[in-house]
């Protein structure tokens, strides 16, 4: 498990007359009660900071559903290993600050480690599953147990009548879905379509870690997906070769997996009794030291067969 200490950050300037943040359990819980009567319903967008439009389009959609909207910004390590990237995590809270303010957020709650996880890395964390176990669960394990975990205890402090969460983490939002329902926590969960930079690269706070060279190598991950989707008619065997043939030529990129899985993910969408219809096309992959991932939602044709073992 990573180390639960965290850099120094300052709040710095932001101008709102509206925005509010606490910094602890204690002020989050007086502002949730000093809301206006008129703010019944409250939305809640969890992020780790480092914002960009694709959470503005969270934060939009929650101001949809919502009279009140929270905001958390906190970067957990327990969803990061102890080789993974917690330490140069981009952090820029005062940014983030300005971003909620601009897109109408009500309360931000930006917590330290030792708010979230006062004795320590916690005895009692949420298990992810059969799911959490493949995709990115097998590449990173016990990414999915952190994940689960600070949402839970987000979701039971803010006590939210909706969260909103991107389809980008697709395996995070399937996860999250079932945690909900599993645990039976009075709390809808909305999933927002990706959103993508006008050459189709997701939105994602790593993508500042990208050289211009990496960057155009990155583009690769969403034209793979695209010639995949187009392939659907042809079936799921079709729909990976399109989607392989284009990380085969491309160059600068190492890829963790492709995979073609049934909406819930608990399918691969290639076996023999794999229903065609509606699935989820996902990949992974290193550019340079960055990982990144992508989705897009495919329809699987008739010609649903298992490509032939040499």
């Amino acid at each position: 498990m990573a180390d639960l200490s965290e850099p120094s950050r300052s709040i710095g300037r932001v101008e709102s007359d509206k925005l509010r943040i606490a910094s602890t359990r204690a002020e989050l819980s007086t502002a949730l009660a000093s809301r206006s009567a008129t703010a019944a319903t409250v939305a809640l967008v969890p992020t780790m900071g480092a914002l960009h439009d694709g959470h503005a389009a969270l934060l939009d959609e929650a101001r949809r559903r919502a009279e009140f909207v929270v905001a958390s910004i906190f970067v957990n390590p327990l969803q990061f290993a102890p080789t993974e990237d917690l330490s140069r995590y981009p952090r820029a809270l005062a940014d983030d600050l300005a971003l909620c303010a601009q897109h109408g957020v009500d309360l931000v709650f930006a917590p330290v480690v030792e708010e979230m996880y006062p004795d320590g890395a916690p005895e009692v964390t949420v298990e992810p599953g059969r799911v959490g176990a493949i995709l990115e669960g097998a590449s990173r394990p016990g990414h999915f147990r952190g994940v689960l975990t600070v949402v839970a205890k987000l979701l039971n402090l803010v006590r939210a009548d909706v969260a909103v969460f991107g389809e980008k983490d697709y395996q995070q939002l399937v996860l999250i879905r079932r945690m909900v329902q599993d645990l039976s926590l009075p709390v809808e969960i909305v999933g927002a379509p990706t959103v993508r930079d006008p050459d189709g690269l997701a939105l994602s706070s790593r993508n500042r870690y990208l050289s211009p060279e990496q960057r155009v190598a990155a583009l690769a991950l969403s034209r793979a997906l695209l010639q995949g989707r187009a392939a659907g008619p042809a079936g799921a065997a079709g729909i990976l070769a399109a989607a392989n043939d284009v990380l085969a030529a491309a160059q600068g990129i190492d890829v963790d997996y492709l995979a073609l899985r049934s909406t819930d993910l608990t399918t691969d969408a290639r076996a023999p009794d794999a229903p065609a219809g509606e699935a989820r096309l996902l990949v992974a992959a290193r550019v340079g030291t960055t990982r990144l991932i992508d989705n897009v939602a495919v329809t699987v044709g008739s010609g649903n067969e298992l490509p032939a073992v040499s």
